[in-house]
């Protein structure tokens, strides 16, 4: 299970730098055009991965509080898209911690936006962040297509298996 995580975690790092890769090469009108999705733009959508995956980064860290960082942050879109990468890589490094499997195995408490307690294991939380991820990526890559951006990114995970 370890080993299988790890893959998914050091996908999402690649995943998340094929887009960002794109992403950084547009204009703020690029960014905030509006596009029918789960978030009204590109850049609101990027910042609610970010900022998704700094919850439950900060829920396996048993962090008693969560900070959203959509709702607070006052950067630059760069400067977003550089803290997302760091995130996304701090999973891998909270997984090679792990002694072995069961290490991940342990259940974990945490609350949800509404206030009401969760409990989870330690591996199904990760796949969570991981799989959450994937599911807005794919927004990302469709809004990018309506947008005409030009390169839009493969992110499948075969790709990322198959690279060199």
């Amino acid at each position: 299970m370890k080993e299988l995580l790890l893959q998914y975690a050091r996908y999402n790092v690649w995943a998340n730098k094929r887009i960002i890769d794109v992403l950084l090469k547009l204009d703020d009108e690029m960014l905030d055009q509006a596009v029918e999705s789960s978030f009204p733009s590109l850049r609101a959508t990027v910042y609610h991965i970010w900022s998704a995956e700094f919850v439950w980064l900060q829920r396996l860290q048993l962090t008693e509080n969560p900070v959203w960082l959509d709702k607070t942050f006052k950067g630059s879109f760069p400067e977003a898209c550089d803290d997302w990468q760091k995130v996304s890589e701090t999973f891998i490094n909270f997984i090679e911690r792990k002694y072995d499997d069961k290490a991940l195995e342990h259940v974990m408490q945490y609350y949800n936006s509404e206030k009401k307690s969760f409990k989870n294991p330690e591996y199904v939380t990760l796949m969570q962040a991981f799989n959450h991820a994937t599911y807005h990526r794919g927004q990302l890559i469709t809004m990018m297509r309506q947008l005409n951006i030009p390169s839009v990114p493969n992110t499948d995970f075969i790709t990322f298996f198959r690279k060199p």
